[in-house]
């Protein structure tokens, strides 16, 4: 507390909320950090001398007359080479039993880019997860979330999209995840020997659900510093953005704040698309692209959380149980990457589109086709031949569990159109009939 010496101390606390202090101060800022009863605070509100404090613990058992003391600086981070391979905590102190970080101090929530310095993206990001791959490609400088159910092994998902994506750096900001999933994060980059190019900032269940707000500004701090300072492509993975707005919420709500749509708090679009829009690429090479997972309550993408996501964000991936294969896939139907047509067909094989397009069509005939069996109605020999073919086109390329790279996807595809289907059936562009065709 040495530093601390020749700063006021106030001891006046003139109205005390569950989550907020409110007292009168001279000469703070706005994010400026606090201790109050020896607990860590953020300034969330001033009108004129009047400033409000957010406890990130908590308020309970602070007196009245309790010791405040304004540290003049907002929530910081310490970047440098030393952040990868470590977990830190959503304060950025280390929670892996290693040392402190040395590096330069960085203020986190920053702007996002000046569009100025933006680059159209263009660069490939590869997962190895084929329904995102083949039909709805990343690119670098993308933002977009994962939509999925709360039992869907989305942690899983992106664990995997941590190991196999072909980026520089991977940033992941867990938010409210059990100690089992941040033990299984921990234990499979550590196995796989990846730790060297992750950097992980987690808020567990056993951690105050306040915290959760600093995280995602934690891990786009340090994706910052990697993708300017070092002219890499990061990827961010956060998860889960549903508990990151929750925590809002409970802010907005504990200051006795007008909620909006579904509890949430009025300023929800610009607290999500303060992040989400820090997803760039750089005309250095360094790009920031974001993967976020947003949980759906009963599958209610009409919820304020997913809703307003879908505004700000560049498409979004949706995860769901396919019956048929009984296996989570990566639904064609109802996923979107608005961006993909910047780079398929130019950084992958020049018959990827013909492929794509074809294969969701004779998907969607095998969709109208399970309708008409569902309704009592005879089915053709087409549309047996197209549910057979959807059914294993689920199973080798849309379930999030198979791992192979683009040209693979592609080959894969051929496989299946030419067991199931003629080639004018298909419809693809006769030059790439003439050089890929693997049918009778």
């Amino acid at each position: 507390m040495n530093s601390l010496a020749f700063q006021k101390i106030y001891t006046k606390l003139s109205n005390i909320t569950k989550a907020t202090v409110t007292l009168k101060a001279s000469g703070v800022g706005y994010d400026e950090l606090a201790t109050v009863d020896g607990r860590l605070a953020q300034v969330v509100k001033i009108v004129r001398d009047e400033i409000t404090l957010q406890i990130f613990s908590g308020t309970e058992g602070i007196p009245t007359n309790a010791e405040v003391v304004f540290l003049a600086h907002p929530p910081q981070l310490k970047v440098s080479d030393e952040l990868c391979g470590r977990f830190f905590n959503a304060y950025g102190d280390p929670i892996d039993g290693g040392p402190e970080v040395e590096g330069e101090i960085r203020d986190i929530g920053s702007p996002s880019v000046n569009p100025v310095r933006r680059k159209q993206p263009s660069e490939l990001i590869a997962t190895g997860i084929a329904g995102i791959d083949l039909n709805n490609t990343l690119v670098s400088g993308q933002k977009i979330p994962f939509f999925a159910d709360p039992d869907q092994p989305y942690n899983q998902v992106m664990a995997n999209v941590a190991l196999r994506a072909k980026a520089d750096k991977i940033i992941l900001g867990g938010m409210g995840l059990t100690n089992d999933d941040y033990l299984y994060f921990k234990h499979l980059f550590e196995n796989a020997g990846e730790l060297e190019r992750i950097v992980s900032f987690v808020n567990t269940t056993e951690n105050p659900p306040v915290e959760r707000i600093l995280v995602p500004d934690m891990a786009l701090t340090a994706a910052e510093y990697f993708a300017v300072d070092k002219n890499e492509s990061v990827l961010v993975l956060l998860t889960d953005m549903s508990l990151f707005a929750d925590a809002l919420s409970i802010v907005s709500n504990r200051m006795d704040q007008i909620p909006s749509k579904d509890s949430m708090p009025g300023s929800l679009y610009s607290d999500l698309a303060r992040i989400y829009e820090k997803a760039v690429q750089f005309p250095s090479g360094g790009s920031i692209t974001i993967i976020a997972v947003t949980t759906l309550s009963g599958g209610d993408i009409t919820h304020a959380i997913p809703d307003n996501t879908g505004y700000i964000t560049e498409g979004q991936l949706f995860l769901r149980r396919d019956s048929e294969i009984g296996k989570v896939i990566v639904d064609p139907f109802r996923s979107l990457s608005r961006l993909k047509q910047l780079v398929i067909g130019k950084k992958t094989r020049a018959d990827h589109p013909q492929v794509m397009n074809a294969s969701i069509r004779l998907y969607a005939d095998a969709a109208n086709a399970r309708t008409k069996l569902e309704n009592g109605f005879d089915l053709t020999n087409y549309d047996e031949r197209t549910l057979d073919f959807a059914k294993e086109y689920s199973d080798k390329l849309l379930a999030i569990d198979v791992n192979v790279d683009t040209d693979t996807m592609l080959n894969i595809c051929w496989d299946l159109l030419g067991k199931y289907f003629s080639k004018a059936e298909t419809g693809i562009r006769q030059e790439f009939v003439d050089q890929y065709w693997k049918g009778k």
